[in-house]
């Protein structure tokens, strides 16, 4: 018997699941958006107090290491690090783009590619491109994307883009092999299989040195309104 506590936060949504043996038992969601660092812990309690009340012994900690949101991807794996490390069990780590394509792979055709796409601001984003198989045919490449993207894969095969960045590649890929699947959020509850095999295969990771997959080095950006006057050049 096999049980996984998954946490997923790297995208808007944050979301933590509870299974059994690829069953799933307990699962919290939340939409809101910048809300994490108050939420996962909410989420975490509220699955550990099930835990205890039903005399539940976890056997692993798996999280979503990303591309995504550097907040979110931080506030996740600490958490999973910390309970990882708290009860002395395995850690898990599932790429945010693979955990997305999971959970659509049994939607679209035997030849089909799937496109899972994470918004990384403007017109960029972070995309992977998978078989059916959810074998990799093109790795995770932070894009900026326009009418020419991605044509050598579109000419040859229909491309299903989905998740928060591919919303607003909708009218730039205009490809008659490109087709938009509704908003897709990574979730807690589509990393069971993933965690359940990696288990199984005992593909766990470095609980004190894991970080997670950013992609690229997180940027400051300067606030418009700024709080502390700066100081005057003579």
């Amino acid at each position: 018997m096999c049980t996984i506590l998954s946490i997923e936060t790297a995208t808007p949504a944050c979301s933590c699941a509870l299974s059994c043996d690829g069953e799933l038992l307990l699962s919290c969601e939340a939409f809101r958006g910048q809300s994490h660092a108050t939420l996962l812990g909410v989420f975490v309690e509220e699955i550990m107090t099930y835990v205890r009340k039903e005399g539940i012994i976890l056997d692993a900690i798996a999280v979503s290491s990303g591309p995504g949101s550097y907040t979110g991807l931080r506030i996740g794996v600490s958490e999973a690090k910390g309970l990882s490390y708290g009860l002395g069990i395995p850690l898990i780590a599932l790429p945010t783009p693979l955990v997305m394509a999971s959970m659509v792979a049994n939607r679209v055709g035997e030849d089909d590619l799937l496109c899972p796409m994470i918004d990384a601001r403007r017109m960029e984003v972070y995309a992977t491109f998978f078989d059916r198989s959810l074998e990799t045919v093109r790795p995770t490449s932070a894009d900026i994307v326009d009418g020419e993207s991605y044509l050598d894969l579109l000419t040859r095969h229909k491309v299903h883009f989905f998740g928060n960045g591919a919303s607003k590649c909708r009218g730039v890929i205009t490809h008659p092999h490109a087709y938009f699947l509704e908003e897709l959020h990574p979730l807690a509850s589509g990393m069971v299989p993933l965690a359940e095999k990696a288990f199984a295969g005992k593909q766990f990771v470095d609980t004190a040195y894991f970080e997670p997959h950013y992609l690229k080095e997180f940027v400051a950006t300067v606030p418009k309104n700024k709080i502390i006057p700066q100081p005057k050049t003579i």
